[in-house]
């Protein structure tokens, strides 16, 4: 944490003024939602343990790497009493609807938040900026901004701090905004007053769980990582199981399906964040076009984005199991064999298995003329 010690310690008056001050400047900075949670985790802790010892969590074993430090955030970071959570909307009016893409098996879909430039970055420096304003209004004081980078419950602290409920697809929703938002978190000594968590509702409704490709979502509020297409085609180093890659389609980057089948997605904002306009050729790319990319296309063309966190090869591997669920083409089938020989075991098998399932339907004919 940044600490410095204090001249003075503001009272209650001057906590609930500058709490409203923080949501202001946050308004400023770009910022959809603030709000203030305190520290108390207990029943998110528990839930935790569980889901970890389901072994849900797969591979990921950062998820229990770090202990209760996750769940309880003054061990992870000494002195915090309070924590500043903030949500900024990221879906682009440029970007293709999701669930419209699932119906192009030529083209590539990569989750929406992935589209732009890597958030992790945008928010991170959002907040500083908003820790600097507060450290000029009450000068030095102790706190540490995270975005998705350290073992935070960030769905349970904004859940807490009123900024939505989770949802039974695991995501935070919003009556206001959907779930199409990132979330990030500032941890402070400063004993600003807590907000009101909001009322749950999801209702009887069970979209999420009846869309998901591969019943990730094992019950309301629990996800199986292991079978979850996100945590596939990101988080996962390793082969994908055979049993999700037909099911895995076009995705290559992510999974959206649970979030795009939501009703409350209705209201979602689209945001006006010049970071978030999806890149040229990654929004409904060309799926030959994109694994024929070399390893320096690449880096250069996910520089500064989510997606380069997987690596080239990952990537191709990706790209081959969509290609196996693309229509069969003579253009597929040719790029598929010309990465039949690449270095790397990963890549090959499932090349093999794409041209596997590719075999299985006759190539279509092309058109010989005649009506159009």
């Amino acid at each position: 944490m940044n600490r410095q010690p204090q001249s003075t310690t503001p009272n209650a008056d001057e906590l609930a003024a500058l709490a409203v001050q923080i949501k202001a400047w946050g308004e400023e900075l770009g910022f959809q939602a603030l709000g203030i949670s305190d520290i108390s985790l207990q029943q998110h802790e528990d839930w935790l343990a569980q889901w970890l010892e389901d072994g849900f969590h797969g591979e990921m074993g950062y998820m229990e790497r770090h202990g209760a430090r996750r769940s309880r955030p003054a061990e992870l970071i000494p002195g915090t009493v309070r924590v500043i959570c903030a949500r900024m909307d990221y879906l682009s009016e440029a970007a293709q609807p999701a669930m419209s893409l699932l119906e192009a098996s030529d083209k590539g879909l990569i989750s929406r938040y992935a589209l732009g430039r890597d958030y992790h970055k945008v928010l991170r420096k959002r907040l500083q900026k908003l820790a600097d304003r507060i450290t000029a209004h009450v000068g030095p004081f102790g706190y540490r901004v995270f975005v998705d980078s350290a073992p935070v419950l960030e769905k349970a602290l904004a859940e807490k701090a009123g900024l939505g409920w989770i949802g039974k697809h695991s995501n935070l929703l919003s009556r206001e905004a959907g779930s199409w938002f990132f979330l990030g978190e500032i941890y402070t000594d400063l004993p600003l007053p807590v907000d009101e968590a909001v009322e749950e509702h999801c209702g009887s409704c069970t979209r999420c769980l009846d869309a998901c490709p591969t019943n990730a979502i094992v019950a309301p509020y629990r996800v199986d990582a292991r079978r979850c297409i996100s945590y596939l085609t990101i988080e996962l180093r390793e082969a994908i199981p055979e049993e999700f890659r037909s099911a895995i389609g076009n995705r290559i980057f992510g999974c959206d399906d649970c979030q795009a089948v939501c009703p409350w997605n209705r209201f979602a904002q689209f945001s006006d964040e010049d970071d978030f306009t999806p890149r040229p050729g990654l929004d409904a790319g060309e799926l030959v076009e994109l694994f024929g990319w070399t390893e320096d296309q690449f880096l250069a063309r996910t520089e500064g984005s989510a997606i380069r966190r997987i690596g080239y090869e990952c990537w191709l591997r990706n790209l081959a199991v969509a290609l196996g669920n693309a229509r069969p083409s003579t253009a597929v089938k040719t790029a598929l064999k010309q990465r039949q020989a690449h270095p790397s075991a990963l890549v090959r098998e499932h090349v093999n298995w794409a041209l596997e399932q590719l075999d299985e339907t006759p190539i279509a004919p092309k058109p010989t003329g005649g009506a159009l």
